[in-house]
């Protein structure tokens, strides 16, 4: 199981489907078009914050349980981000104290492993594409999502430039599982073929690395 990871208009999206045609194995997409809260969440941020991440995590564990049957996967979302985005969102006011402990104690208890669990967690291999303020500005103006546009409405730009920041320190203390990161400015797979290639050998040399990928050789 491999999951993306990355700041809005990183590339997890494309990568994802890179990766899945390269490997061959089954690609989970997150929902964001038909998702039924984002448009009230950049309506009013304070009142929907919480129901967004509710709804956000409990899609991302119903894929995990999509995922577990195939053996061999590719996703476009940890499920250890949505911490980072809600904390976020509740240190700019969004979110009340009780609606972040009842949100930690939640994803705690989802993501505790127990002995009779039917399908894994965490994944194999988690990808971080980090990519510059700039560039995440330009992806999201180019994408043209009319409620993600800072010209809309413009406290989205700190609320935008304190997300892209806190995903270094959150790639640096993360430690679920094997880890690797991509620098999305200096190696655009997106539009740049000759990238694209290199990011994808990057990836398979990091595959060789993988201790089940390594019992699996020695077996």
């Amino acid at each position: 199981m491999i999951v993306l990871a990355g700041t809005i208009g990183a590339g997890k999206t494309s990568l994802t489907s890179l990766l899945a045609h390269h490997l061959q194995i089954p690609a989970f997409y997150e929902s964001v078009d038909d998702n039924p809260v984002l448009p009230y969440f950049y309506q009013d941020p304070q009142k929907y914050a919480f129901l967004l991440q509710i709804y956000f995590l409990n899609k991302r564990l119903g894929q995990l349980k999509q995922a577990d049957p195939q053996q061999e996967s590719v996703m476009d979302r940890s499920i250890f981000e949505d911490s980072l985005l809600f904390h976020l969102n509740a240190d700019l006011g969004r979110s009340t104290e009780t609606e972040v402990s009842v949100y930690d104690a939640l994803l705690q208890n989802m993501m505790e492993e127990l002995p009779h669990t039917a399908y894994k967690k965490r994944p194999d291999l988690l990808i971080h594409i980090n990519i510059s303020f700039e560039t995440m500005l330009k992806r999201i103006k180019k994408r043209n999502r009319p409620y993600e546009q800072i010209e809309q409405d413009s406290s989205l730009y700190p609320y935008y430039q304190e997300l892209n920041q806190r995903y270094q320190t959150w790639y640096e203390n993360y430690h679920e599982s094997p880890k690797m990161q991509i620098d999305g400015d200096q190696y655009d797979f997106v539009t740049d073929e000759l990238a694209r290639k290199k990011v994808l050998q990057l990836v398979d040399q990091k595959l060789t690395t993988l201790p089940i990928l390594l019992h699996q050789t020695a077996n």
